[in-house]
């Protein structure tokens, strides 16, 4: 069983990819392009957002966000400590202090209750992550934020497609980032990311430091990056996003299906909002005894993953930073119980019940 079936979605559309990907090398034009143009256009059409660049990686995403906002040395971003490494890292590798936040229990993302008292006249952005697939509370937070004069940057890195209110995650505040990492819900042969807003200038600005920071060919206004998308991926992309709305109606389809399949389990199941879908960019649940469970799992042949074993405040990374065990105490909780099952858009129920069986067998 694969942990991400990434082979079975190659082979329900390797004809239209291979003839894409030949005709990228055929053009002999591998950086920029149409490709990437056309990508752009239907990526931005696909979110509502008016602006979609696109980039070399969703971390690069992440830093081409806070470099168009000029967060530097001596800012402060507040964000989440439950979540990939790159949320964080963008912002203290542009000297400005990552400060973190709890996160709800009950959807693991940052709790907006708390974001109010970390804020300080150092504060220059908000970076809510929309965890495994399902957005933060985005409008508590945008208000929040609107009250400070600060943006908001939403790292949706894990739920593309995923619906907040009737609206697609990547245009729901200022500043939206996305991955195209293989394993996420729209994902490349390679890295890819892309950043969203409807800010003309800011879109501009994002554009240009993309690109060394040029506006025209040798003419540099800012301090820049080399954080293009090649051609390769674009056209890989271009070939899923016509499926993708498919596949994320499997995915919804499938979540539903294992947290019934698993209703009787020892364990605790993704929840939803109401208000939101849920992309299920990781299908993550919480065991005690985790490693033992995950062992005896790899034992009956299902995959699993943790993600995250380790919250951002505990990395030797952000020691500087003086946070400590005990801080952030529902985050620590939940890096110490989460778990992911194999999950993607190609995904057989049969697989699903063979994870059910296995899970069974193991904790009840």
């Amino acid at each position: 069983m694969e942990f991400i079936n990434l082979k079975a979605q190659y082979a329900a559309y390797k004809k239209e990819i291979d003839e894409r990907v030949i005709g990228v090398f055929n053009s002999g034009q591998f950086i920029m392009g149409k490709e990437v143009d056309a990508l752009e256009a239907e990526l931005a059409a696909y979110t509502g957002s008016k602006h979609a660049i696109s980039c070399a990686s969703g971390t690069d995403a992440l830093l081409l966000a806070l470099m168009a906002l000029d967060i530097k040395a001596g800012d402060e971003v507040i964000t989440t400590p439950f979540t990939f490494i790159a949320t964080a890292e963008v912002i203290a590798l542009l000297g400005a202090k990552p400060v973190f936040v709890d996160i709800d229990e009950q959807t693991y993302n940052i709790d907006p209750s708390k974001i109010e008292a970390a804020i300080t006249p150092k504060t220059k952005a908000i970076m809510p992550v929309s965890l495994y697939g399902q957005c933060a509370d985005m409008d508590e937070i945008n208000a929040i934020a609107a009250k400070h004069n600060i943006t908001v940057i939403e790292d949706a890195a894990q739920s593309f497609g995923a619906e907040y209110k009737g609206k697609k995650s990547c245009n729901l505040s200022k500043i939206g980032c996305t991955s195209f990492f293989p394993s996420k819900p729209l994902g490349c042969y390679g890295d890819g990311g892309a950043v969203f807003t409807n800010d003309d200038e800011l879109a501009k600005k994002i554009a240009s430091i993309r690109i060394h920071g040029q506006t025209e060919r040798y003419v540099h206004k800012y301090v820049g990056i080399n954080g293009r998308l090649d051609a390769v991926q674009a056209a890989v992309l271009r070939v899923k996003l016509p499926y993708f709305d498919a596949e994320v109606k499997k995915r919804l389809e499938l979540g539903a299906r294992y947290i019934e399949l698993l209703k009787d389990i020892d364990l605790i199941t993704p929840f939803t909002k109401s208000d939101r879908t849920n992309v299920y960019g990781q299908f993550s649940v919480c065991v005690k005894n985790r490693d033992e469970v995950m062992k005896k799992l790899g034992e009956l042949g299902v995959p699993t993953a943790v993600h995250y074993p380790k919250p951002l405040h505990l990395q030797e990374c952000f020691a500087s930073l003086g946070y400590k065990n005990g801080d952030f105490p529902v985050c620590e909780k939940v890096s110490n119980e989460i778990m992911s099952l194999p999950f993607s858009a190609f995904l057989s129920e049969s697989e699903q019940d063979e994870v059910a069986a296995a899970l069974k067998k193991t904790l009840n």
